[in-house]
């Protein structure tokens, strides 16, 4: 396999660094790039650079050379296992990993070792994927912020003093620093997209039950997700194609038959219809994010789809629905840690959880009626229109630790802004999509939200990836 050729080896090696997967995968296939020489040089860049945004918690140097190694050997034979043969990815640190620790960004978990991988980590390296190492995460992926870890913040590669998101922030800023090719985050309110949105990637929150969570630590059973977070539209259906499939292990799992989720990217739109919420949905948010959002569903006309206002349900009351069921579930997978290790939590993640501590049963139920009603409301919606476009978050990255913001005049907690657009989706398990859609003038990252019917991730795929080209 072809290393970096005498004379262009400083270049070669920046430019295979910051190549998308797909790319990197191409030249892997036709054996013109070693996965050695890729994981190793890696590596080293994690060594010599993450310490400026704390994005990994764990690096697995020794068993990513192995596996690279492995998959060396196995694609010199010809013994290809598919596109992810060879690339080097990074797990979210509440994914079981055999062997290897994972802490959840806790405490109380900082020492903890797995004895099994999750469905998910079993299935990308079946895939022949190099795993690099576990990346750091809101505490127990609780919070939108991503600076509240035992291991420290996880600061923005795009302004260092800025959040990356939460809970997913470090495999927001891994990616977004060049340290992989591919990562997994957990999405439970807004935990992949967000990060997407504030670091400038693709992250995609599936439908639920669409990717098993056997082996993935819960926050809450019926809103948490898995999914893929990359530099490209093209990665991330490259990535869904190994995660999607039903596993009996996880009751959540819905066994219905997956798809080739990148056989519809470059497909045109014309014709098909996107809707736009109506009244004023973004009202309070930050003008730039509308201005660029308003311009990203201008080129989707402009690419020939039709843009159709739709009245949205009640997204406040699903949003508060959503926040009570978050809280409940929460509180119930935590309660025993709670009273037993009081003094290894963070104090702001031990009183959002403390939050739901006498929340009645009747609200919890009710909740779960609202959630029933939005679904049926959405089916409704996308009968009428192939997609809904709205942002990711409303406002830019703030200050790391920094949560009372002023929004239409006044002030308010960051945690009730940064999942408003995000929230509603998980209620109702319907699958969104993050992707860039332009910078704001202080170079900050904005995301735009795709969201789909249930189980119509290749659609979201399809407008993603003509989004991506026009962008």
């Amino acid at each position: 396999m072809r290393k970096p050729e005498q004379g262009m080896s400083d270049t070669y090696e920046e430019d295979f660094i910051k190549w998308d997967l797909a790319t990197l995968s191409k030249e892997i296939r036709n054996k013109q790039l070693s996965p050695v020489e890729v994981t190793r040089q890696l590596l080293k860049k994690i060594e010599e650079e993450d310490g400026k945004f704390n994005s990994f918690i764990t690096v697995t140097a020794e068993e990513a050379m192995e596996q690279a190694k492995k998959a060396e050997r196995e694609i010199k034979d010809g013994e290809l296992r598919g596109p992810l043969h060879g690339i080097p990815i990074a797990l979210k640190d509440n994914v079981y990993t055999e062997g290897i620790k994972t802490t959840m960004g806790s405490a109380i978990f900082k020492e903890y070792i797995p004895g099994h991988d999750a469905t998910v980590t079993q299935k990308l390296k079946e895939a022949g994927a190099i795993i690099l190492g576990k990346l750091n995460m809101h505490e127990v992926a609780y919070g939108t912020s991503g600076d509240r870890s035992f291991a420290g913040p996880v600061k923005n590669p795009h302004d260092t003093n800025k959040i990356t998101g939460g809970s997913s922030s470090g495999s927001g800023a891994a990616l977004a620093a060049s340290f992989c090719y591919g990562a997994l985050g957990t999405d439970t309110g807004g935990s992949i997209r967000i990060p997407a949105s504030f670091t400038g990637i693709v992250g995609m929150k599936p439908t639920f039950g669409r990717v098993s969570n056997f082996g993935v630590f819960p926050l809450c059973w019926t809103l948490d997700h898995v999914g893929p977070m990359t530099k490209t539209v093209r990665d991330n259906a490259i990535l869904m194609n190994v995660l999607a499939g039903y596993d009996e292990n996880d009751p959540y799992s819905i066994d219905i038959p997956t798809e080739d989720y990148t056989a519809s990217i470059g497909t045109d739109i014309k014709g098909a219809v996107i809707g736009i919420p109506a009244g004023d949905f973004f009202k309070g948010g930050d003008p730039e994010v509308e201005k660029h959002y308003l311009q990203a569903v201008k080129k989707l006309e402009e690419a020939g789809a039709e843009i159709k206002s739709v009245n949205l349900p009640d997204m406040e009351e699903i949003l508060a629905a959503f926040r009570t069921t978050l809280t409940s579930e929460a509180y119930t997978v935590h309660e025993e840690r709670l009273q037993n290790f009081s003094d290894e939590w963070d104090d702001e993640v031990r009183a959002r959880l403390f939050t739901a501590k006498d929340t009645h049963a009747a609200k919890y139920i009710a909740a779960q009626q609202i959630k029933k009603q939005a679904i049926k409301d959405f089916e409704k919606i996308f009968k009428e229109v192939d997609i809904i476009v709205t942002p990711t978050v409303p406002i830019l990255p703030v200050n790391i630790g920094e949560r009372e913001i002023v929004l239409n005049g006044s002030k308010i907690h960051s945690s009730l802004v940064l999942n408003r657009f995000t929230g509603p989706f998980n209620l109702t398990g319907l699958p969104s999509l993050s992707m860039p859609c332009g910078f704001s003038e202080a170079g900050l990252p904005i995301g735009i939200q795709l969201v789909g019917k249930l189980f119509d991730e290749a659609n979201i795929y399809r407008f993603a990836s003509v989004l991506e080209q026009i962008l």
